[in-house]
C-alpha cells in the first residue's frame, strides 16, 4: 500500500503564492509519475501538473508560467509552487502517484494513488 500526505493549502489573496507538498510513504523503491490534479466544486477533477521521475514536466494550460512542478525522488516526494494565483485557481488539490516500483518485491505496479486533498482558496 502507498499512502499521499498533501499539505500546504489555504486562503490567498489573488496575485498571491502557495506551495503544496506531498509525501508518498509505503513499501516504495521509485514512482514513474507523480504528480497534483484539482477539483472545483460542480467541476470534473483536472491535471494540474505531471512530472516522471527523469522527464519534463507536463502542465495544464491554465497553470503555464505561473505553477511550477517538482519532484524529490529521493524522499518521494513532489511540490507544487504556486505564483499569481487567481480566483479560479480555487479548488482542492489532490496529489497523484502511478507506476509504482515496490520495494518488497520490486514489481512496478499501475495503480492510481490518490492524496486526500488540500483546499486551496484564493480570494480577497
Amino acid at each position: 500500500q502507498v499512502q499521499l500526505v498533501e499539505s500546504g493549502g489555504g486562503l490567498v489573496e489573488p496575485g498571491g503564492s502557495l506551495r503544496l507538498s506531498c509525501a508518498a510513504s509505503g513499501r516504495i523503491f521509485n514512482i514513474d509519475v507523480m504528480g497534483w490534479y484539482r477539483q472545483a466544486p460542480g467541476k470534473q477533477r483536472e491535471l494540474v501538473a505531471v512530472k516522471t521521475s527523469g522527464g519534463p514536466p507536463n502542465y495544464a494550460d491554465s497553470v503555464k508560467g505561473r505553477f511550477t512542478i517538482s519532484r524529490d525522488n529521493a524522499k518521494n516526494m513532489v511540490f507544487l509552487q504556486m505564483n499569481s494565483l487567481k480566483p479560479e485557481d480555487t479548488a482542492v488539490y489532490y496529489c497523484n502517484a502511478q507506476g509504482v516500483r515496490s520495494s518488497f518485491d520490486l514489481r512496478r505496479y499501475e495503480n492510481a494513488y490518490w492524496g486526500q486533498g488540500t483546499q486551496v482558496t484564493v480570494s480577497s
